[in-house]
């Protein structure tokens, strides 16, 4: 029997659905859906609507799906069959939806990547999964190349997407042919010539795949997403069809004032972030929205969206809500008719959540995840129930425990912080070929969140430590084992420890206290630089402290939280 808020709960254990948002369903029905019945039935639904809006092009939801049939056929006939991994290195983009949807279409398994992580960073995961064919961006060509040269990876094929091709084409032509230094630059950050790669536009121009190729099934794996845990060895997280498709039929259920087909979600988290996949891509294509791609949270490609069609659903994290408010205020850009706006990733404050009501007169709530759980997990209600400081209450058909910090067997005492487990169709089935790993995560079939929780007497829980020491920085994970790797390489460093420093807007900065070597003078340019050639901006450190030591147990482990206070 289905029960909605409002209803007395069916399940004594899990009180909170009493505070769910009316209409939202407490049991939800998933059948066998997957991810290709999903965009299918958005296609033939909604074929008409713009399916995505990129630069002011729209490009309807018939165009997307024939698109798809034919490059699902190109890669079939390069060689990608069931449970081959595809690699996909782009910002949002068309193209990047049309990919993922034709690999999954022929049982692939799609593998997300930050398109600007270096060589280095992407050996270690392209040595995990050996995907052997990857469509990558043609701006970051080279350095795909350089990996596929490295031994321990298996590209035989790079396919190279060039993002002009997405343009309107008087904005396309403008590019190409007026001689305005600012045109230049902004093709040259759009653009680039990729030699030695295949033509993405060629496997979205010949035949269409067979109708009657077979289908992927619910438990097959769709999705690799990349996460280092405290270790910072890389370990990929696989996602089902069932799973994603459970989390946006969740999502959905959770704002019940969805109107299917004529939403419009701002796509400014990236893909290669499981944030960035469901709540941008896969719920918005499950209701027949326009997906407005951005392909970096930059204010320049925000505003002008805003200006002209107004989201009505926004995920985002805290940062981008607060600059959206600052910039749209400085070009007097009105917000109001946003009516659903989500946050995750970091702790949301009260003062934003009132500037952004107040702007757009819709409702801004928090919620929690991880890429293990597809991500979401727990959210606050979509209605005036959500409070702001907590992470709100668990989604439909989601268990928790809130377990002792040091015996994950026992529960913690009622309003005594422990860490999070959870239970639910969206968790994860495990690691890629790592088993270990896998084990270590699962407790007797609950998924170890590694945070520290209280959980209030009607449900509403409250993050107030983390067990893992990553760092959370503007939405991703920093894990601080990476980043000292690099840094002890650098001269003159004896022993470095990274931690994370919080700051005013919930967020934290990468910061590195540093032990130099005897007659060694610290240097913080010369480390960033050092840094930077071989991480991500968001990993290098925003400051390098100099320490006479660092603090250790007795068996010489650095203590980081005894930095972090010390910072």
């Amino acid at each position: 029997m289905t029960t909605h808020a409002g209803d007395t709960p069916e399940r004594p254990d899990r009180p909170w659905t009493a505070h769910y948002t009316p209409g939202t369903t407490h049991d939800l029905d998933y059948g066998t859906t997957t991810l290709i019945d999903q965009f299918d039935d958005a296609v033939r639904t909604y074929s008409d609507e713009p399916a995505t809006e990129f630069f002011g092009r729209l490009t309807p939801y018939s165009e997307i799906g024939m698109r798809v049939r034919r490059a699902a056929e190109g890669l079939r006939r390069l060689g990608v069959g069931s449970g081959d991994r595809v690699a996909v290195l782009l910002p949002n983009c068309p193209q990047g939806i049309v990919v993922f949807y034709a690999a999954l279409r022929i049982g692939a398994i799609v593998v997300e990547h930050n398109p600007l992580y270096t060589a280095d960073e992407l050996e270690g995961p392209f040595a995990d999964h050996g995907a052997e064919v990857v469509v990558t961006w043609n701006v970051v060509a080279g350095m795909v190349r350089e990996l596929a040269d490295r031994p321990g990876t298996a590209i035989e094929h790079i396919i190279a997407v060039d993002l002009l091709d997405e343009l309107p084409a008087t904005k396309r032509l403008a590019l190409k042919f007026l001689p305005v230094p600012s045109l230049r630059a902004s093709r040259a950050k759009l653009s680039a010539p990729a030699p030695g790669t295949l033509d993405w536009r060629g496997f979205e121009t010949g035949p269409e795949l067979d109708f009657s190729h077979p289908r992927p099934q619910p438990d097959d794996l769709a999705l690799i997403l990349y996460t280092s845990g405290t270790t910072g060895t890389p370990k990929g997280a696989t996602l089902t069809h069932a799973n994603l498709v459970a989390n946006a039929k969740m999502g959905q259920a959770w704002v019940p004032e969805l109107e299917f087909g004529r939403e419009r979600f701002l796509a400014s988290l990236p893909m290669f972030h499981a944030y960035g996949v469901t709540l941008c891509v896969v719920i918005g294509i499950a209701v027949g929205a326009r997906l407005q791609l951005v392909p970096a949270p930059e204010m320049d490609l925000i505003m002008p969206i805003l200006a002209k069609d107004l989201p009505t659903f926004i995920p985002a994290v805290p940062p981008i809500y607060a600059k959206i408010l600052e910039e749209a205020g400085k070009r007097k850009i009105p917000l109001h008719g946003i009516r659903h706006s989500l946050s995750g990733a970091m702790s949301l404050p009260e003062e934003l959540i009132e500037k952004w009501e107040a702007a757009t007169g819709g409702l801004l709530v928090e919620g929690y995840g991880m890429t293990e759980t597809s991500p979401i997990t727990v959210g606050n209600p979509m209605s005036t129930a959500r409070r702001a400081g907590s992470i709100g209450v668990p989604f439909p058909d989601t268990d928790i425990r809130v377990a002792h910090k040091d015996d994950p067997s026992t529960d913690a005492s009622p309003g005594e912080p422990g860490e999070l487990l959870v239970s639910g169709p969206q968790v994860f089935p495990g690691y890629w070929r790592n088993p270990a790993a896998t084990a270590e995560t699962f407790h007797e079939g609950w998924l170890r969140t590694g945070d520290v929780v209280v959980q209030d007497v009607d449900g509403f829980l409250h993050v107030v430590d983390r067990i893992k020491e990553m760092i959370v920085t503007g939405g991703f994970n920093v894990y601080p084992s990476e980043v000292e790797a690099v840094l002890r390489r650098a001269p003159g460093v004896a022993d470095c420890a990274v931690v994370g420093r919080r700051g005013p807007d919930g967020g934290e900065q990468v910061v590195a206290a540093v032990v130099t070597e005897p007659g060694a003078e610290l240097d913080p340019d010369a480390l960033r630089a050092h840094c930077k050639a071989s991480l991500a901006g968001y990993k290098v450190p925003r400051e390098f402290v100099q320490v006479a030591e660092l603090p250790t147990n007795p068996m010489g482990k650095v203590l980081r939280k005894k930095v972090a206070e010390q910072l």
